[in-house]
Order: C-alpha cells, then structure tokens, then sequence
C-alpha cells in the first residue's frame, strides 16, 4: 500500500522509539517564534493538496479553509497547488518551490506528505510549515488534526435510529488507525441507539474513486444494508444509496448537496477555525512550533445539516449529544472510554478507563458490532 494522506503506518514504532514525543490534543509550545511578514508585505500561504479542490470532499474542505483564511485576515495571499502525489520527489519539488517563491507558511495536506515537509523546512529555517495530520516536528514544522470521531459517533446514533434491519454499511478507504477509529467511533454511535446493529466493512485502498466507492457501497446495499457510511472523498457512496432508495451518512463536506434523498448528515472539516488563528499568530509574532488535535468544541469538526428524513426525536438526541462535545463535557473527554470490547467480546478498555492520544492515533482493532477485518 502506498504512503497516504491519514496513513499513521508507522506511528506506534515512531512513539515507542527512545527520546519521541507524545502526540498532544491541544497546541504545546516548542522550539522557536515565527518571524511575521515584513510591515506592509504580504503574508503569504501555500497549500499543497492531494486532490481537485472539486472533489467535494477532503480537499475541497481545505480549500474551503484558505478562502475563508483570505477573507477574514487582511493583508494574506494564498496559493495552492492540486493533485500533488504523496511520493517524496514530486512532494518535495513542489513543497520547495513554494518555499523558494517566497512563501511564508506552506500547509502540506495529506499524510504523505511528511517526510518531504521536514526534508524542506530543513533548507528553509525562516519558512514555517504546517503538516496536516502527521506526527514529525521540527522548529519550524508545526502539525494539525482534528477529532472527526466525535461527529463520527453523533452521525452513528442518527444512523442507528434510521436503520430499519440493523445492517448497516460503511466504504472504507485504507486500514489506517484513522480510518479504523472513525469507523469505531461511528459503530458505538450506531449501536448506543440501536444495541443489535452491526456495520459491515468494505476496503476500498483509495481515497479518491468515484466509481470505485459507488462500486463498494453498491455490493454494501446488495448484501442487506440499508444504511451507509463512509471514509472516502467523493459522493458516490451516498449517491449509491439514494438510487436504490436506502439512507447514507456523507463525509468531509455537507453530502446532501449530491444526494438530497439518501443523505441523513454528513461529519464536516471547518478547516478555516484553524488557519486563521494560526496565520494571525504567525503574522503577530507571536506563534510557536505545536502539535494541534481540536476537538468539536474548537470548531474544526462539525456536523452537517441533519436531513427532513430524520424524526423530530432522533433530532433532539443527536443535537444534545453534539452539543456536550461543543461545550467540551468532561464526561465525555473521549467516547472511547471503557467498558470497551472488541469484536470477539474480549475487554480492551476498563470500565472507567480513556484510551490516551497515542492509544487513539495507532488504533488498529474493531470494536464489537463491527464486521469486517483490518488488513495486515
């Protein structure tokens, strides 16, 4: 399998090695300030994406970010650059050129993206560097993510009630523990509203493909299911269940644009919360190197519009649900806390006990309710 946008291959061997650092929630300060743009200069941003801004999904959601980046901060200039493929040399070619064009900040967008931004930022100390989604830092490389699987868990107590057999399908793209923590989280959503139900997994082993998501849920709604979800960048998914009458649950951006009929919501990027905020800091002077992972609460992940399809009291629970999470609830610091088992019924978290951030970013096992295997 190809490196990946949200592949953490790796990651568990990287935070067990001698002398790494944890993977944080929130912004921790680290080794050096941001120089500001020079008075009365351009602050200039570069975006590096892995896919078509049109792609209504994954980078369709960040672009939506730099757009309102350049409307709410004066004096910014934005460039971007699509499909930029995740190998090292045609990464780090266009990731150095944007440094050498005299960017300021350069945001790399995708996973595999990583190595080829610290390769970089070494050649360039007074540019900083914003990863999205990885784990390496660097003086002057910051990294960001964000805790979809709480919208993910939301979606999965609507889904629950809107299932009429209890099957229900979820297209997946590659077994990263990104993608296997968005379908956990989404399962224990489904199941905490309908305790019988089970989500059966199909790997895709491709982020964007339209035909092949279609393909995926179609084989999903074939076999029974008249409810899917998704970890993939198009509306295809979505736009399967509509044609054969069934409901679907969108991802990255509201999917009830393209499927008004079968989409009941979708969890959603505000990637905009976060590039603002850290632009003005980085042009105030007063940013530092930081490991970020918002949560609902700092408006970088959200829930869509919930559709007309869905009853008044499904509603109501899904919106008081959300609105702990929005109000940053210590009772639920994390949906991941025990009693948690996994498919076989085998206790994984103790009663009482939260998965930390490093459980989390490497988890790599399906709680119980979900069918399917992880490939190894």
């Amino acid at each position: 399998m190809p490196v990946t946008r949200r592949t953490f291959a790796g990651i568990l061997t990287a935070l067990a090695a001698p002398g790494a650092a944890s993977v944080v929630f929130h912004n921790v300060a680290a080794a050096q300030d941001a120089s500001p743009a020079a008075s009365g200069e351009k602050f200039k941003v570069a975006f590096v994406y892995v896919g078509p801004i049109g792609d209504m999904g994954w980078t369709w959601a960040h672009d939506q970010g730099r757009l309102a980046l350049e409307k709410a901060v004066p004096n910014v200039e934005t460039v971007y650059q699509e499909n930029v493929p995740e190998n090292p040399a045609d990464a780090e070619r266009v990731i150095r050129q944007f440094a050498q064009d005299g960017a300021n900040l350069v945001v790399t967008t995708s996973f595999g993206y990583m190595d080829p931004t610290i390769n970089v930022a070494k050649s360039f100390p007074n540019v900083q560097f914003v990863h999205i989604s990885g784990y390496k830092t660097a003086p002057n490389v910051s990294t960001a993510f964000g805790k979809i699987e709480e919208p993910r868990y939301v979606s999965g107590l609507i889904a629950g009630k809107m299932t009429q057999n209890g099957q229900l399908g979820y297209v997946a793209a590659f077994p990263t523990p990104e993608v296997v923590r968005g379908i956990n989280a989404f399962t224990l959503g489904v199941r905490k509203s309908n305790p019988d139900a089970t989500v059966k997994v199909v790997w895709t082993n491709t982020w964007f493909d339209p035909q092949k998501e279609r393909a995926a849920a179609e084989a999903l709604l074939d076999g029974g299911a008249d409810v899917i979800a998704q970890h993939q960048d198009t509306a295809g998914p979505a736009q399967a269940a509509q044609d054969k009458g069934k409901y679907a649950v969108g991802y990255d951006s509201d999917m009830a644009k393209m499927a008004p009929k079968s989409v009941l919501t979708s969890p959603i990027w505000h990637w905009g919360a976060y590039y603002i905020p850290t632009v003005k800091s980085m042009m105030d002077g007063t940013w530092k190197t930081n490991q970020y992972w918002g949560g609902w609460k700092d408006g970088i992940v959200d829930l869509a519009p919930i559709g007309p399809m869905v009853p008044d009291d499904v509603r109501k629970m899904a919106d008081d649900e959300a609105a702990k999470f929005k109000a940053g609830d210590e009772s639920i610091f994390t949906i991941f806390t025990g009693p948690l088992l996994d498919q076989k019924g085998a206790t994984k978290v103790e009663e009482g006990k939260a998965m930390t951030a490093d459980e989390l970013l490497g988890m790599q096992w399906f709680v119980q309710g979900v069918q399917g295997e992880i490939p190894q």
